[in-house]
């Protein structure tokens, strides 16, 4: 998006003059905005639970630590949100708390490759606002660092990532699923084994193949 383009501009020259201030129309930034922009956004998902609108609430990162974010996603929680957290390390929130967290599932991904992509998804079905981001919902991210969240506004990108999230979200064997007290167990269940980091290795390998083939077929033409 050309609007997002000139966001990135405004804010690269702001960082060379070391404004760190500056809000913007489509990206979400720390220390300034990001936090309270993602606050917003739980905040939108918890007014749609209480007027029984659809709603929902995706985030992948590798840690979660700020404990304002924290309160939002239990307040969220508690008014019906439906809330998955996919995160590889540290989580300071205990899912399935009654009364403060019942609504909220979080997972854990450890393979073979890092996990190290962040994925904000706010809403269900075609409104979902979804971001990639640089930053952890971390104190010293959204608050001590310049940090950047960006929407996602292009349709095939969308589905690329949904289709991605799906495979995470399906994966039971190497997911671990974080229970009350803080542990976590296996995720068990499931007609095939699903070995999400592999099956993007699958898949990668299958895209360059037919990238392969395209070249061979415009050097034969």
């Amino acid at each position: 998006s050309d609007k997002i383009g000139q966001d990135a501009s405004i804010f690269f020259h702001n960082m060379a003059t070391f404004n760190l201030n500056r809000t913007y129309k489509h990206l979400l930034v720390a220390p300034s905005s990001l936090q309270d922009e993602i606050i917003k956004r739980i905040e939108r998902e918890k007014m749609k639970a209480e007027s029984f609108q659809p709603c929902g609430i995706f985030m992948k990162m590798n840690s979660l630590t700020d404990r304002k974010i924290i309160d939002e996603l239990s307040k969220a929680s508690t008014a019906g949100v439906p809330i998955f957290l996919l995160i590889r390390g540290i989580c300071c929130i205990r899912p399935g708390i009654s009364g403060k967290t019942e609504n909220i599932r979080v997972e854990s991904i450890v393979g073979r490759f890092l996990e190290h992509s962040r994925i904000y998804a706010f809403g269900v079905g075609d409104d979902t606002d979804i971001y990639i981001s640089s930053a952890d919902m971390m104190t010293r991210n959204t608050e001590k660092r310049v940090e950047v969240a960006c929407p996602v506004l292009d349709g095939q990108i969308r589905r690329q990532i949904n289709h991605d999230l799906k495979i995470m979200l399906n994966d039971n064997v190497k997911a671990r699923i974080m229970q009350k007290d803080g542990t976590y167990m296996k995720r068990t269940g499931g007609i095939k084994a699903v070995d999400s980091q592999a099956a993007f290795m699958e898949e990668a390998l299958k895209a360059a193949e037919e990238v392969d083939k395209s070249q061979q077929r415009a050097r034969e033409n």
